[in-house]
């Protein structure tokens, strides 16, 4: 009995199921692009499979180290906007210039995370401002679940009614009974494709870095810029929505020196996540805020996987067209990146957050002088809008900021132009004289 109880304590459904959740879909959501960009290199098949070594490894160390460091639900993540800088900024650019480019992002990451500037600009950032920028970052995967209705109903509608039954009869597990249910109806309707299977251990390959000043500039300095904004920021904005208040400061410096180790391997790019640390540190991971940072650690375990057995995921992505592999955009793990429906993604994907997009919208519309700044805020990051290589959530928050200023101005102005109540009090006794 006490072992069953460790294991339920150490290994809870929920928390298992959750890290699965956020490695399927951060895997499957961009490694097309990792792709690309490494292609853009003139990545070897050897150096493709030590890219998905160094960045699963790298991941895995970190999502476990981290949460268990701050029992908080800490999770990382590759840079995707970083990783579709790179597959145009990489043209004619050396494996070695590239490494060099990743150095120089990793360390100025350390040294954001060493002074603390990144974090103290953080803290003065209004909560139901960084509440909309999580809604905003998260709402497509909301959307996508109805989309996937029209598409696929087959697969959808059966996954969305096991959920609102889970959420009625077992609320712990109805994500997880959506996926089951997902799984069925994928299989009943055979989308599965698992022919060609092979498992390869991954074998690290060692590129010595060289250091070119206009490689450097141009790629190196860009990478630093939108793995900062459009990654970190929305990444900090998930904890501080969740209500934890870890500090910000030393995940940057771990997440950087990792970086840094593994970028001769093919790191470009660590960063804390968003959209799959919403999955681990909502109610759907653990019932108890303080136990969902073994979600965390799941992840890093399943992360850890990715990586070791990064040869088969390069071994597939070799092997397929380069125009199927951007189609698909890679379906995750291993086998899974040809074997997974699409649908069957996108579903669990918009049922996993369904309850962090409510609480973030909560949090975001609750005070009236905020309300307009986080609609701003809300609308500019679902945008999508993309400008110098930087993503929506950066804009997005600098819109609702802005937003917020001209309003507080405004207010000012108006109080300024109004009489004091002993002017008024003054005019109304010569009147009465």
């Amino acid at each position: 009995m006490a072992f069953i109880r460790h294991v339920q304590s150490a290994a809870p459904t929920t928390a298992v199921s959750a890290g699965f959740l956020a490695v399927l879909i951060g895997v499957t959501s961009s490694v097309a692009v990792v792709f690309t960009a490494a292609k853009a290199a003139g990545a070897t098949s050897a150096e493709l499979t030590s890219w998905v070594f160094a960045l699963g490894i790298g991941m895995g160390v970190t999502c476990i180290g981290l949460s268990l460091r701050y029992r908080a639900p800490i999770v990382t993540a590759w840079s995707t906007p970083g990783a579709a800088l790179l597959a145009t900024g990489l043209q004619g650019v050396t494996m070695a210039q590239a490494v060099g480019a990743f150095l120089l992002s990793a360390v100025l990451i350390v040294i954001s995370g060493v002074t603390g500037w990144f974090e103290r600009i953080m803290n003065r950032i209004p909560v139901p401002l960084a509440s909309a920028l999580l809604a905003g970052v998260l709402l497509q995967f909301g959307t996508e679940l109805f989309t996937q209705m029209e598409r696929n109903g087959v697969i959808a509608v059966p996954m969305f009614l096991a959920y609102l039954v889970g959420r009625r009869w077992f609320s712990r597990y109805a994500v997880v009974a959506a996926l089951a249910v997902g799984i069925a109806a994928t299989a009943w309707q055979g989308s599965w494709k698992l022919d060609g299977f092979a498992l390869t251990l991954a074998e690290p390959s060692f590129v010595r870095p060289e250091f070119d000043w206009q490689v450097l500039v141009g790629v190196g300095l860009p990478l630093f810029a939108v793995t900062m904004a459009s990654q970190n920021l929305p990444g900090v904005a998930v904890l501080r929505n969740a209500g934890y208040t870890t500090p910000i400061s030393p995940l940057l410096t771990w997440t950087g020196t990792v970086n840094t180790v593994l970028a001769p391997f093919g790191c470009f790019g660590l960063n804390l996540a968003a959209i799959t640390a919403a999955i681990c540190s909502g109610e759907a991971a653990h019932p108890d805020p303080r136990k969902r940072y073994v979600a965390g650690v799941w992840t890093g375990v399943f992360y850890l996987l990715v990586g070791l057995f990064g040869g088969t995921v390069g071994w597939l992505l070799t092997a397929m067209p380069p125009a199927l592999v951007l189609g698909i955009a890679g379906i995750a793990v291993g086998w899974l990146l040809t074997a997974m429906p699409p649908a069957l993604v996108l579903g669990i994907a918009g049922i996993g957050l369904l309850g962090t997009i409510g609480g973030s919208l909560t949090s975001a519309l609750r005070d009236d002088r905020l309300r307009e700044p986080a609609v701003v805020t809300l609308l500019a990051t679902a945008s999508g809008f993309t400008l110098f290589g930087i993503g929506s959530t950066f804009w997005g928050l600098l819109a609702g900021v802005l937003t917020l200023a001209v309003g507080d101005l405004a207010r000012r102005g108006t109080r300024s132009a109004e009489p004091s109540p002993r002017a008024t009090a003054e005019a109304e006794q010569a009147k009465s004289r």
